[in-house]
Parts: structure tokens; sequence; C-alpha cells
């Protein structure tokens, strides 16, 4: 089986931050948040990442639970916004995780550990609140190295050129 068996078998599209997704629930109970919006409780899709095409760099105004399912492991490479770099590997091998929270407000973006461009993952993703397009923002490699040159060389990997 190859990324494209899984594509086609689950019915992912092409999503904007990179890689592919469908969503699969989302929340019939709502929530006021403190900033005035209002959202569902909680969003899930299923997504699939390749090496040639993982995760860019974004930010959510929500926390994301990653959770593994099958696949090669991922990196999730996190900036959070006082400027430090973490790294979180989900997969099943030794010493890494099976899932993964992203806090709010924290840029990130996955990766999949491997140089094949065949090879992929596949994951969960529980966004609470729930994933909404407005509360989402995705970066290009110069607007990250103006506020973040310290970590010109992950944001060159894993931010778009060009959005």
């Amino acid at each position: 089986m190859n990324a494209q068996y899984w594509i086609d078998k689950l019915d992912l599209e092409p999503h904007i931050e990179g890689g592919y997704f469908k969503q699969t629930f989302v929340s019939s109970e709502y929530i006021n948040l403190e900033d005035g919006r209002i959202r569902e409780a909680s969003s899930n899709i299923l997504f699939l990442l390749t090496a040639s095409n993982p995760s860019h760099l974004h930010r959510l105004k929500s926390e994301e639970t990653w959770f593994y399912h099958y696949g090669h492991s991922l990196s999730i490479h996190m900036i959070y916004p006082d400027g430090h770099y973490e790294c979180a590997k989900i997969g099943n091998g030794e010493n890494e995780l099976l899932s993964y929270t992203v806090k709010r407000n924290v840029i990130f973006g996955s990766s999949i550990d491997s140089d094949c461009d065949n090879d992929y993952s596949i994951v969960s993703c529980v966004v609470s609140p729930a994933f909404h397009y407005e509360d989402f923002e995705v970066f290009t490699q110069d607007e990250l190295i103006k506020q973040y040159p310290h970590h010109r060389n992950i944001i060159k990997k894993m931010a778009y050129k060009k959005i």
C-alpha cells in the first residue's frame, strides 16, 4: 500500500497547509470563548502527510492533538511565542509518542522522518475549540525568518516560499 491508496480509500483532499485530509467530526456542542468567538467544542480530521508534502508552518487559535495511526514517524516542529523551538516525535517507535498536543498560538508544522518521497504517515488531528479557517494562519519563509532568524534552517525546511 502506498500514499495514493490511502488518499483514495479515505477520500482525502489536499489541505492548504500541505498533506491530505478529510473532516470526520464536528461537535454539536458550542462554547463561548473569552475573545467573544463562538466555536464548536471540537473537530477531527484524518490527515495523511508524505515526505514530499509536509504540514507547513502555521498557527491555530486552538489546541490540536495529533494521534498516530499508521506509516512512518512524524516530527512536529514548534516555534513558541517566546521564540524557543521544540520538536516532538510521534509514531510507534522507541522514544516516540502515540499522541501529542500542540498548544494554541504556537507556530508548527510536521514532517515525515524519511528521505523517501513515497513514505507517508496517517494521523488524526483533534482541534479544540473546533477548526475554523479564520482561526488559522499560514506563513512564508520570509515572514518567519524576520521574526525568528535563529530558526532559519527549520523555517526554510518547513515554511512555504510563497503562499
